[in-house]
């Protein structure tokens, strides 16, 4: 005797929650590689290479020279204002207010002088930093950090697993304390000879 109805419905399972992205070190999986929770498609990285991050010294000495320059060009103009000022007046009268000007002003000269002498040293005295730099067909750029002869070789492995679909593999390096890459020389170094107007970094 046969029964016809709806069959009885399939057990179902709970879906599976989707795996976190790793936010440590170096990861490459599944055609993708993570640094520290960004993710990069292998298929995207034109090249991958180690540097030395260095910090523009020289640049940041000769920008607090001229900075202080102006400031204090700036304080011995009004500085010699104020003293023909002071002279116009009458015998007599004390010239308080223009003193008080000048120390006002003095205050802020200080003070800025100690501003730009701290941006100074904070790029005079900072570290250069060995780099591992991978950079895709877009603008971006990857940048960690470690012992060099630990990165070459993350360079060598990061380029074997372009080419191999199934490649997996995971390294512990470390990030960048750096504040503004403007103050760094970042990319390649260039020895140039002859010609004119030349501008690059030489080692």
């Amino acid at each position: 005797m046969e029964t016809h109805g709806t069959p009885p419905p399939k057990p179902t399972r709970p879906p599976v929650p989707a795996a976190s992205p790793p936010r440590n070190g170096l990861v490459i999986s599944k055609r993708l590689l993570w640094v520290y929770g960004a993710a990069y498609p292998l298929e995207n990285i034109v090249r991958v290479y180690t540097f030395v991050l260095r910090p523009r010294r020289a640049e940041a000495f000769g920008r607090f020279l001229k900075r202080g320059g102006i400031t204090l060009a700036v304080l011995l103009i009004l500085m010699n204002f104020t003293d023909s000022s002071s002279s116009s007046y009458e015998y007599g009268s004390d010239g308080s207010d223009l003193d008080d000007v000048l120390s006002f002003v003095l205050a802020c000269a200080a003070l800025l002088l100690a501003y730009y002498f701290g941006v100074m040293a904070s790029v005079v005295f900072a570290r250069s930093h060995d780099v591992l730099a991978v950079e895709t067909n877009g603008r971006s750029t990857a940048l960690v950090t470690g012992k060099r002869e630990y990165l070459d070789r993350l360079v060598r492995e990061i380029a074997e697993a372009i080419d191999k679909p199934n490649a997996e593999f995971q390294a512990s390096v470390g990030t960048l304390a750096v504040t503004n890459y403007g103050n760094y020389y970042f990319g390649d170094a260039v020895n140039m000879y002859g010609g004119s107007g030349n501008t690059g970094m030489v080692k």
